[in-house]
C-alpha cells in the first residue's frame, strides 16, 4: 500500500467547482509540460517491519495510533499479506526515532500481537521531484527502467502529484541519485540533489 496525495485542488468560482492543476497554477509551464527539477535523496531513514500481524480491522490504526502518542513521524507504509490470517507492516521513520519506535512496539506486543520486528537502518529514499506527473506516466517509467538498468532493488514506491520517491538499500542511494540524474536529462553540476534529513518528507 503506497500512500498517495490527493489529486487536483478545487476552488469556487461563481457557484461553481473548477479542477486547478499544477499547471494552471505555474501557467509559464503549461499544463501538459511535465519538468523535473531536481532529484532529492535522504540518508536518515529507518525501515521497521512488523511481521505476522494479526489481519483484522483496525490493527493498522492500533500500530500507528501507539507510533503517534509517541511523536513518531511515520512516512512511507506498506502492507502486505504474509500467511493465512496475518499480514507484515512496513513503514520508514527517521533513524533518530528507531529506538523509540522499537520502545513503543515491544510495550504494545501483547495489544499488537505481532511475531516479531525487523529495524533496518541501511535504507535511503530517493526521489524526483517536478509538475506535470499525474498525466505522463512515462515519468515513473523511465524512474523505475533507470534504477533497474543500475540493478537497484526498490523495497518500498511512494507518489504524489510532484513526487516519485523510492526506498533503497543505502549502499545503492548514490548510485541511484546519477542514474535518475542521468535518466531525466540532469545536469549534476548545476541541480543540486536535495537532503531531506529525516524530516519524513
Amino acid at each position: 500500500m503506497a500512500m498517495s496525495d490527493s489529486s487536483d485542488s478545487e476552488e469556487r468560482s461563481n457557484g461553481a467547482e473548477t479542477n486547478v492543476s499544477m499547471g494552471d497554477i505555474f501557467p509559464d509551464l503549461g499544463p501538459e509540460s511535465p519538468v523535473i527539477s531536481g532529484v532529492a535523496h535522504d540518508r536518515s531513514e529507518c525501515l521497521v517491519t512488523l511481521r505476522a500481524v494479526h489481519d483484522e480491522p483496525g490493527m493498522a490504526a492500533k500500530v500507528f495510533t501507539a507510533l503517534a502518542e509517541e511523536g513518531v513521524n511515520v512516512d512511507m507504509i506498506v502492507q502486505a499479506s504474509a500467511s493465512t490470517g496475518t499480514v507484515d507492516i512496513s513503514f520508514t521513520v527517521p533513524e533518530s526515532s528507531s529506538r523509540s519506535v522499537e520502545e513503543v512496539l515491544k510495550e504494545n506486543r501483547d495489544v499488537l500481537g505481532y511475531q516479531a520486528v525487523d529495524v533496518n537502518p541501511r535504507v535511503g529514499k530517493v526521489a524526483v521531484v517536478g509538475v506535470g506527473m499525474k498525466t505522463h506516466s512515462g515519468l515513473a517509467a523511465k524512474f523505475f527502467t533507470a534504477l533497474s538498468e543500475h540493478g537497484i532493488n526498490v523495497l518500498m514506491i511512494s507518489t504524489s502529484e510532484i513526487r516519485i520517491a523510492a526506498l533503497v538499500g543505502l549502499d545503492d542511494l548514490d548510485e541511484a541519485v546519477r542514474a535518475l540524474h542521468t535518466a531525466y536529462g540532469l545536469d549534476s553540476d548545476k541541480v543540486e540533489a536535495v537532503v531531506y534529513g529525516g524530516t519524513g518528507r
